[in-house]
């Protein structure tokens, strides 16, 4: 498994704190200061996993964000000040993954990059699954719409996959959240799923206003509307 996190966190003593106990815990850490650097690394190395704080010397963190989701779905943990809830669905907006708010502890930190990076050996289907223009690629860790991958964050990807391997069937908002997010002392409420089906249904449905695919069944969950078949 790839072991490499890059950190982006321009507080000089807690760069240290967090790339120390990460290194105890065989993760391979490239701390970052600014936005610049954290780019150069990111060429540089293969990268599963970005901790990022929002507020840096030389721009946000939540561009930062967008520009890498713009070409990767790289795990993006968000370490902020900021803590109320309008800017917590800013930066599930922005394509985040997770989210701490300061001041934290480091074992908090260390169980949610341990749970983000236990995701990168999922098990896989040997079978594509299709579902309409829709195709869900296991062993890529990727999915297609009309035969063009599709930019998707971890989280939506696992969220699409929970849907095709459940098609025509409504799920509840707990098992989707107990399905992709370990919840497991963390928490983690109805907004961030609202926040990643949107997201997802932007990126899968021609016009998300009148979703082909995925529907909100008020007062019990979500629906994949078409069947699927490996």
């Amino acid at each position: 498994m790839n072991t490499n996190i890059l950190l982006l966190e321009d507080d000089e003593n807690l760069r240290r704190a967090i790339s120390l106990k990460l290194s105890k815990e065989n993760y391979t850490v490239y701390a970052a200061a600014d936005i610049k650097t954290a780019a150069s690394f990111y060429q540089q190395h293969q990268i599963p996993l970005i901790i990022c704080d929002i507020n840096l010397p030389d721009g946000n963190g939540l561009d930062f964000c967008r520009r890498i989701r713009q070409e990767s779905s790289v795990f993006f943990l968000f370490l902020t000040a900021y803590d109320t809830e309008a800017d917590m669905i800013r930066g599930y907006e922005a394509g985040a993954d997770d989210y701490i708010a300061k001041p934290f502890s480091l074992p908090v930190l260390l169980s949610k990059v341990n749970a983000l990076m236990r995701r990168l050996s999922p098990e896989k289907e040997e079978t594509v699954i299709r579902s309409g223009d829709i195709e869900l690629l296991p062993d890529e860790n990727r999915a297609k719409k009309n035969g063009q991958y599709l930019n998707l964050t971890a989280n939506e990807l696992k969220l699409l996959s929970c849907f095709l391997l459940n098609p025509m069937r409504i799920l509840s908002k707990n098992q989707l959240l107990e399905a992709v997010w370990d919840i497991d002392g963390n928490f983690v409420d109805e907004n961030t799923l609202a926040v990643n089906i949107r997201r997802l249904r932007e990126k899968i449905e021609d016009d998300p206003s009148s979703p082909a695919y995925l529907k909100n069944v008020r007062g019990l969950g979500y629906l994949w509307q078409k069947p699927a078949k490996k």
